[in-house]
């Protein structure tokens, strides 16, 4: 069977019955309409026909609005971006702009919260750390106004990271000592501050000088009482001795042990790269001077 074909020819009908004369009010033919389209997006859908099932379910929110239903437009518009997001990230993106309004408008503040990460996930997924971390800000606001602190939490974090990434260290290390504090007062969340902290420390490491680094461990100690007796507080006072020092071979050493027994992820990696490099760097300069 040809969906496609048939898709398109649900939409010739919907248009029809949408440019129609109606004696009686505008209000059957909407309806109408919206049901044709419906059945178009589904049949692109079964198509794979991407682009076409969005356009139908765009037509489809707009009939919506024709009826003032808010609410089905919006799902209207989250359907049109799943559909696009097979095909056309960016026009993806806009209609989910288009379900935050609505939401937003209707008080769905949780509704919109979760489409403003479904879009900082998209942003994501293309490389786009800026307007990434934007999103993820404006859905963190509105979980937290929504006190769904979890979610807001994990945007939070998504931030963090990205915000590190870009070398906006400051703005990293603040959301990761927050969320450690709130992860200590928290019985189930307890056990992962450490994790937290030593985001933050590595963090500290990449861009602040020693004392600095030595100030914000015994901090760290403070928030989370079982930090200091943690592998987490160990390993940064060992790579913040080894850059006061600049031994480049203890701090890889220190590396290397901490990894064989808890896997480093690909974001740790790529910070304690960038210490390693400064420690390098550092040795360089103190070579440079000695031959002068």
């Amino acid at each position: 069977m040809d969906f496609a074909a048939k898709g398109q020819d649900l939409v010739a009908k919907a248009n029809k019955r949408l440019n129609s004369f109606s004696l009686f009010g505008g209000g059957s033919k909407y309806e109408d309409a919206a049901e044709l389209y419906e059945k178009a997006a589904n049949q692109f859908k079964l198509g794979k026909a991407w682009n076409e099932a969005g356009d139908a379910y765009i037509k489809l929110a707009e009939v919506h609005m024709k009826l003032e239903s808010k609410h089905d437009a919006a799902s209207a518009w989250v359907e049109a971006a799943k559909a696009l997001l097979k095909s056309d990230q960016r026009r993806a993106v806009t209609c989910l702009q288009q379900a935050v309004s609505l939401y937003t408008d209707m008080g769905r503040l949780g509704m919109a919260a979760r489409q403003l990460r479904e879009i900082a996930e998209v942003l994501e997924k293309e490389g786009n750390k800026e307007e990434c971390i934007m999103f993820f800000e404006q859905a963190a606001d509105l979980f937290a106004t929504e006190n769904s602190m979890s979610e807001a939490n994990k945007c939070n974090l998504k931030i963090a990271q990205f915000a590190a990434e870009l070398e906006r260290y400051p703005q990293a290390i603040k959301i990761y000592e927050e969320v450690a504090r709130a992860c200590v007062d928290n019985n189930l969340l307890k056990y992962s501050a450490k994790g937290h902290l030593l985001n933050a420390g590595i963090c500290q490491l990449c861009s602040a000088d020693v004392a600095t680094i030595r100030g914000a461990i015994d901090r760290y100690r403070d928030i989370d009482l079982n930090f200091d007796s943690s592998r987490e507080c160990n390993f940064l006072s060992t790579l913040a001795d080894a850059l006061d020092e600049g031994d480049v071979e203890a701090f890889t050493n220190a590396v290397a042990e901490f990894d064989s027994l808890t896997r480093l992820d690909a974001w740790k990696t790529t910070l304690l790269v960038r210490v390693k490099r400064k420690i390098t760097s550092r040795e360089e300069e103190v070579e440079e001077e000695d031959l002068t």
